[in-house]
């Protein structure tokens, strides 16, 4: 079973990766010299179980899918494995 010091640990570094993720786009972005730069955005929200999959573009939606459903395997093993 996993321990909740690690599940800690782990939601801190991805919060402080996503984090880092952010700061680093808009720098990149900022910086680019083309005037006419196309901005896709995609993301998931899960409420519990159930995901909220939104965006403006096919590949980062399917994509969001994808991410959703390896979250969700996920979670079902670090949570609900152990007690069965």
């Amino acid at each position: 079973m996993v321990s909740y010091n690690s599940i800690i640990l782990m939601g801190f570094v991805v919060v402080i990766l996503g984090i880092l993720l952010i700061f680093i786009g808009t720098a990149l972005q900022s910086s680019s010299s083309d005037s006419k730069t196309e901005i896709h955005t995609g993301g998931v929200i899960l409420i519990g179980p159930i995901p909220i999959i939104f965006g403006n573009d096919k590949a980062l939606i399917l994509f969001g899918v994808i991410f959703a459903i390896m979250l969700m395997i996920l979670s079902y093993f670090l949570f609900y494995r152990g007690s069965i």
